[in-house]
């Protein structure tokens, strides 16, 4: 999957879920503080990421995720891991 799919397909599921407009959605733009996610949004955001890309996440890989580009680029490369194992 490229990176561009990753994306497309991160937005999509995080407007779904977390009820946030698309145009909010930037790279530099915090995570948290635009998504207003707290401990219980955490576990629902981990929830969705495993099932629409597959991998296991632990909360210790959210402590250095700040902007959307933070997670964009994990998301990538943890499945760059998970093809190449």
């Amino acid at each position: 999957m490229d990176k561009e799919s990753i994306i497309e397909k991160i937005n999509g599921f995080l407007v779904e879920e977390f009820e946030v407009e698309p145009e909010k959605i930037l790279p530099e733009a915090n995570l948290r503080e635009t998504l207003e996610l707290d401990s219980l949004d955490y576990i629902d955001l981990v929830v969705v990421i495993e099932s629409n890309f597959g991998f296991k996440v632990k909360p210790e890989d959210f402590a250095p995720i700040v902007t959307f580009q933070n997670f964009y680029d994990y998301v990538s490369n943890r499945l760059s891991e998970k093809v190449n194992s």
